[in-house]
């Protein structure tokens, strides 16, 4: 995929995501009719098991475990695979997906469905875990382009988005939201830095005598 390419589906899902927040805060007094019908929905089909899920999923996706522990095993297994330009760019996907969700938990500070089940920090959308999720998928996807890995990691976003909503720390429209920042610091990142991550180096064979 080119750069630019890159570039504009970077700018576009952030721009999404931004409109998206903006829509629901300013345009809504009170959460949209999808969201509180999602919300309801869940809460009356949810059992313990995937409770159990969802709160495996809450410590793995979020808190010192999802920006240090999560982050440094992608790279420490990108490194020992000897792929360290794909551990760089992984590095800044992961900074600037953070960076990303901060700004815009604080430049609309949603308020959480208050029937929440776990402790979470300020802001509703977009939501950390998703974006996280997201993140994650999207940097494997692009430096092991299979796939598998495609399919592996759409469904690791969609399982930690419905956790969040199952866990009532999260609108649905919070995960869209965090699905798109998380893809679109990816994205931005790789039409900067995509092509020199993808480039393995090449070894000098040792002269003989």
């Amino acid at each position: 995929m080119r750069s630019r390419t890159l570039l504009w589906w970077g700018l576009g899902t952030l721009v999404a995501s931004a409109l998206l927040g903006a829509a629901i805060v300013f345009g809504y007094t009170e959460p949209p009719g999808f969201d509180r019908w999602w919300n309801e929905a869940i809460v009356q089909h949810r059992a313990d098991w995937m409770l159990t899920g969802a709160l495996v999923l809450d410590h793995i996706g979020g808190g010192w475990v999802a920006i240090l522990v999560v982050p440094l095993l992608v790279i420490i297994a990108l490194l020992l695979a000897r792929r360290w330009r794909g551990a760089v760019f992984a590095a800044a996907a992961f900074l600037a997906s953070a960076a990303l969700v901060q700004l815009l938990k604080n430049l609309f500070g949603r308020a959480r469905p208050e029937d929440m089940i776990v402790t979470s920090d300020f802001g509703s959308f977009p939501s950390g875990h998703t974006a996280n999720a997201a993140t994650i998928a999207l940097v494997l996807c692009l430096l092991f382009p299979r796939v598998w890995v495609a399919l592996v990691g759409a469904a690791w976003i969609v399982a930690m988005a419905v956790s969040r909503t199952l866990l009532s720390v999260h609108w649905a429209t919070d995960t869209l939201g965090g699905a798109l920042v998380g893809a679109s610091a990816v994205l931005l990142i790789a039409a900067v830095m995509l092509p020199w991550a993808r480039t393995t180096s090449k070894r000098i064979p040792r002269s003989i005598g």
